[in-house]
């Protein structure tokens, strides 16, 4: 009994979530639709970013903390670390320091985006961050072969739309999808685009109208959401769905909280902006 009640307890625990900053929303999103019972936590870090322009020191510094807050002040039984930049950096060295806590990341969604190419052209937008990291350079040569991957380091795109700056979102988008090269789905063109960084979906429009309606673009939300799902399940950690779960739906919001370590303001914007959620943020120094 006391094991069962244990078990309960962990299951009814909150998923942490966190980014540097808004970007990780995207992710925030899928996750609530693949698990409508289940409670988050989601830590933008704000004030501390952006990641994909500093160096590992600072992005493993900062993982730690932000982990080490939503154990001690939330008490998670897992976390997603929705930034690329940030996996790419700290995930391997946050599950040795944290063997029993499950702790899934994400990366550019290479793999799916061979699957989907006709013409064997990829796109790849991403943080020079993420770009340089050893992971990425593993993850690209274990598809050597498959198809031909140009890459394009997007400098001042997610601080762009962690701002929500509408005008330089669409200029950098501009600049970026110019620099890639040809698109469409003739030979040698560009047919599918690699949204390599969380904060790249909320462009997502823009990007396409870019583009073109041929070109698929691909994230990683959805894949991640389902990952962390059978990894919730596996574990015997997942919530049960609620016995009323009418009376559930009525109150969408119940089990998100909002932190953020800088202006409240950037967070609570965006999540009404690209979630529909008009919630209050927690501030964290």
């Amino acid at each position: 009994m006391i094991a069962a009640a244990s078990a309960n307890a962990q299951a009814g625990a909150p998923i942490g979530v966190f980014d540097s900053g808004v970007g990780g929303l995207s992710v925030l999103r899928a996750l609530r639709n693949e698990l409508p019972d289940e409670r988050f936590v989601y830590f933008a870090d704000s004030g501390h970013a952006p990641y994909g322009e500093r160096d590992d020191t600072h992005v493993i510094a900062r993982s730690r903390a932000v982990l080490a807050t939503l154990r001690a002040e939330y008490g998670i039984k897992a976390l997603v670390m929705a930034c690329n930049t940030a996996t790419a950096a700290a995930v391997h060295r946050l599950r040795a320091e944290h063997p029993h806590l499950p702790i899934i990341g994400v990366e550019p969604a290479l793999k799916p985006a061979v699957a989907a190419s006709r013409t064997g052209q990829i796109g790849v937008l991403a943080t020079r961050g993420t770009l340089g990291s050893s992971k990425f350079v593993a993850l690209l040569a274990s598809l050597a072969g498959q198809a031909a991957f140009k890459l394009q380091p997007c400098d001042g795109l997610a601080d762009a739309i962690e701002r929500q700056d509408d005008s330089k979102i669409m200029a950098l988008c501009d600049r970026y999808v110019l620099g890639l090269g040809s698109f469409g789905t003739g030979i040698g063109q560009i047919d599918t685009l690699v949204l390599g960084c969380t904060h790249y979906p909320f462009a997502a429009d823009v990007l396409q109208a870019r583009v073109g309606p041929n070109v698929r673009l691909i994230d990683t939300g959805d894949p991640v959401a389902r990952h962390t799902h059978h990894v919730l399940k596996t574990r015997h950690m997942a919530m049960r769905p609620p016995q009323n779960p009418t009376a559930s739906a009525s109150h969408p919001t119940d089990g998100l909280i909002l932190v953020s370590s800088g202006p409240a303001q950037i967070l609570q914007s965006a999540a009404f902006r690209w979630l529909g959620l008009a919630l209050p943020v927690r501030p964290h120094p």
